[in-house]
């Protein structure tokens, strides 16, 4: 359906392509970046979504430059900077020269802003109001670690005890849904949780589409699960509000967000409040659950792995008495099993990349990018290149043993610099929690070696990553 909707699109599109090309602007007097911007409007839109990524930028790198090309992305003049000096260069400019930016797919999604309130400034973003108060900080963390153990141990509890075989993916979005509701929003009912894992489903597929907001397309689906997820907010912060007023204490994002003032004493509406934390619950649901999902994955093909993560998560539970949760002291001693997480991410990378838009003129590898053009990072032009790591396709946890650490700027899952993702150590713990409880009860075999990953901006198993489970 969605296909036959882009053939109208595109033969509409042809209609008015001699009207644009003599109306497009070219940025004259300055050394642009090689490369094309493909199709008027569309540009390579349709390449960079329907193709897998990292095929996307390597074609272009091997075509026009190892360093950088231009693009044009959903409707974005778009330079892209490859290789781990354009990792350093982007991570060394932060708000000096880039500031943040979100696709138009994901600001229509995440920003209803439908009150007689202003909107909050475009800066303004979810991850934004994170850095500043320190939910993310170990401290903060350290509260929240015992009672993800037990989340993570009811979940499998609920969904895989007893069972012969089971689908990996449903459960890691489940558990990680369930984390986040907890954790951001401060409520614990799973039958309440359960609803929403279809609709986050949905705008996740959304945040990377053409907006074509006519029934059947990606993005109409995604709008409105939006929709949903919005209203189902708005009802948990009128129960928040209502509790906090009765006494009830302060120790979710949500709450804080509820209470927050700006300089006028003007407090967030309701409707903003829950944009926000929708854009956090996604951040982390999808990359959190794709994650686990392919470490279930790597280390059921990979046996001698299992048994050396086995090795180090029976040897914390030797020093706990029966019943005692994890403590912040048992995640440093994970470090083999953290390596197998780092792996995880390399080969099948929970992100892809994100966007910046230019704050004015600069120059990079002897060309110019102009103010207001988009730039695009991406983990893909390093995490597989054999420059950089031997034998990229190749599962192997050691490459992030003592001394063998990749170099600077080829490995960067979680970004760099002032925006290096604050939801790395939540995301960590995350992982690591679910790693601990899953290896001390079950060995597993991968029912379907060879299955197909679909979605290669959040990359799904397309069967949903069936396997044999066998109880310790």
């Amino acid at each position: 359906m969605e296909a036959l909707y882009l053939s109208v699109v595109l033969v509409f599109l042809s209609l008015v392509i001699t009207v644009f090309a003599f109306r497009r602007r070219s940025d004259s007097g300055v050394k642009l970046p090689p490369g094309s911007f493909g199709w008027p409007i569309m540009g390579e839109t349709m390449e960079f979504l329907f193709g897998k990524p990292e095929n996307f930028v390597a074609d272009r790198m091997k075509k026009y430059s190892h360093d950088i090309f231009k693009t044009n992305i959903l409707g974005e003049k778009t330079a892209v900077l490859c290789g781990p000096n354009g990792n350093k260069f982007l991570f060394s400019n932060e708000q000096k020269l880039f500031t943040v930016f979100r696709p138009h797919p994901i600001q229509k999604l995440f920003r209803s802003y439908k009150t007689n309130a202003p909107a909050p400034p475009v800066e303004a973003t979810p991850e934004d109001f994170l850095r500043t108060p320190g939910f993310f900080k170990p401290e903060a963390l350290m509260r929240f670690l015992a009672k993800m153990d037990s989340i993570t141990q009811q979940q499998l509890d609920i969904h895989w005890e007893g069972l012969s075989e089971v689908k990996v993916f449903p459960l890691s979005k489940t558990v990680t849904l369930t984390l986040a509701c907890r954790f951001f929003l401060g409520i614990d009912n799973p039958e309440r949780i359960a609803t929403l894992v279809g609709h986050f489903d949905r705008v996740t597929l959304g945040m990377h589409s053409i907006i074509l907001n006519v029934p059947g397309t990606i993005f109409y689906r995604a709008n409105k699960a939006a929709a949903a997820i919005r209203k189902e907010l708005v009802n948990v912060i009128k129960e928040k509000k209502a509790a906090m007023t009765s006494g009830a204490p302060i120790q979710d994002i949500l709450s804080h967000l509820i209470v927050a003032a700006d300089p006028n004493g003007n407090f967030t509406p309701e409707a903003v409040i829950a944009d926000m934390m929708m854009g956090l619950i996604v951040a982390g649901y999808s990359t959190v659950s794709t994650t686990i999902t392919f470490f279930m994955k790597y280390v059921g093909e990979n046996p001698d792995v299992y048994n050396r993560v086995l090795s180090e998560q029976l040897e914390i539970s030797k020093g706990k008495k029966a019943g005692e949760m994890l403590d912040w002291e048992d995640l440093s001693k994970m470090k083999y099993s953290w390596n197998v997480m780092c792996e995880v991410m390399r080969l099948v990378p929970p992100l892809q990349g994100t966007f910046r838009e230019a704050l004015c003129d600069f120059t990079y590898a002897g060309y110019t990018i102009p103010k207001g053009w988009k730039v695009y990072w991406t983990v893909s032009t390093t995490n597989k290149n054999p420059m950089y790591f031997k034998d990229p396709e190749k599962f192997n946890p050691s490459r992030y043993e003592d001394g063998q650490a990749p170099p600077p700027y080829t490995y960067v899952p979680f970004g760099g610099g002032p925006r290096l993702c604050p939801g790395k150590e939540y995301a960590r713990l995350a992982v690591l929690t679910f790693i601990h409880n899953v290896v001390k009860r079950y060995k597993w075999e991968v029912l379907f070696p060879n299955e197909k990953v679909m979605g290669d901006m959040m990359p799904t198993p397309e069967k949903g990553l069936p396997i044999r489970l066998t109880r310790c």
